[in-house]
């Protein structure tokens, strides 16, 4: 029988309400206690306890993942890893815990746990490579229609990102000469120094960490192996989607440093506001405003719908506000191609103004009208007199 996870709030000893820094203080505080090499005497324990502490800091340190966790505890986060479950491949803060330990000490750690090639991939680390530098992920956001959200579309889309640059082949040196051992560093990617009785790693200036340097800089890209560049591409957004949700296009992202894997696109969808219609879910409210012959008498209306109009029968006898529905004329959602509902809100107007004959025709039904025609109003005032007596 599985055992169930602890709460990851619990897990690094924060409160829910605590803040980014907060939760990186915690996870540093715990990352140095169950080092394993720390506890010599119960390795495994430590290591699996490091692994939990590191599932914590993955969810809690991503405002998305964090925000789905605290609505929906870990059922909420499961579909954010690759296997269902947290591993190591989901883990995105090996920097973080460079920044504890240093680079050297982290790899080790890593290889201790059987994930020295997974580390050297995912970190730029000695065994990949230190050149390896993974490209960012950019956002795009793209506003659609309301009637798209019905049959899904796909949309063409235009946005810069940086590609490898051809002058140099994304070596960053002057007609792609390659590049040699950082000599400040000596490919280490971090200088140490002592302090008093502690040893000190700090990042290379030279290098910027990456181990290694060019002789001549590339015009090109001045460096950087990467220029700008503009991409087109089409973006099939489905049916049922709503505003705030991000599509992922995988490997659509900026071209990684040094041969360094491509990063991710994620579309930002915005659905936008329509003239008649409001969203509520799946269903979609419409106001739709009737004279009060219409609404006394009852009578049948054409009301606008997102694939075009539908006929309504109005009862006689309809008050304000009341809403009358149309089935299956809502939107689908992604889990379901089944619609949702149109709401017809019914708001009667009232005239402004009158002409003499139109007056004298109502004031002719005030005289023969008694308070059964009015029962709502008959039922106040009875209910005033009471309470005044």
């Amino acid at each position: 029988m599985p055992v169930a996870k602890r709460d990851y709030y619990e897990v690094l000893g924060v409160e829910r309400s605590a803040s980014a820094d907060d939760i990186k203080q915690a996870f540093r505080r715990l990352a140095m206690k169950h080092h394993p090499d720390r506890n010599p005497s119960n390795k495994k324990e430590a290591e699996e306890k490091f692994k939990e502490i590191s599932e914590a800091y993955e969810v809690l340190s991503d405002p998305q993942k964090k925000a789905a966790y605290d609505q929906y505890g870990h059922h909420g986060v499961e579909g954010s890893f690759r296997h269902g479950n947290f591993s190591w491949e989901d883990f995105s803060h090996f920097q973080d815990v460079s920044d504890i330990f240093g680079a050297n000490n982290v790899e080790d750690l890593f290889a201790s746990f059987g994930l020295g090639e997974l580390f050297g991939t995912r970190t730029g680390g000695r065994r990949a490579g230190r050149g390896g530098q993974p490209g960012a992920d950019l956002e795009y956001l793209l506003e659609i229609e309301l009637a798209d959200v019905v049959t899904g579309k796909e949309h063409p889309i235009t946005f810069r990102r940086r590609e490898v640059c051809d002058a140099c082949k994304g070596q960053g040196g002057k007609g792609g000469a390659g590049r040699i051992t950082c000599p400040d560093c000596k490919g280490q990617g971090q200088v140490r120094f002592s302090q008093g009785f502690f040893t000190m790693a700090t990042t290379c200036r030279k290098c910027l960490g990456e181990g290694s340097v060019v002789r001549e800089v590339c015009p090109s890209c001045r460096g950087d192996g990467r220029v700008p560049s503009e991409r087109r591409l089409t973006a099939k957004i489905p049916a049922g989607v709503e505003s705030g949700m991000r599509l992922k296009l995988n490997g659509e992202g900026e071209a990684g440093a040094r041969g360094g894997e491509r990063g991710d696109l994620y579309v930002l969808i915005e659905v936008k506001p329509h003239p008649f219609f409001e969203r509520h879910g799946q269903d979609l409210l419409c106001e739709v405003p009737i004279t009060v012959v219409q609404a006394a008498l009852g009578c049948e209306l054409k009301v606008p719908t997102l694939s075009g109009s539908a006929t309504m029968k109005i009862p006689g006898g309809t008050q304000p506000n009341s809403l009358l529905r149309l089935r299956g004329n809502g939107l689908p959602s992604l889990r379901s191609p089944a619609k949702g509902d149109q709401i017809v809100r019914i708001q009667v107007e009232v005239p402004e103004r009158l002409n003499t004959d139109q007056r004298r025709l109502l004031e002719e039904f005030g005289k023969v009208s008694d308070n059964g025609v009015f029962p709502r109003i008959q039922k106040f005032w009875s209910q005033v007199s009471s309470w005044m007596k």
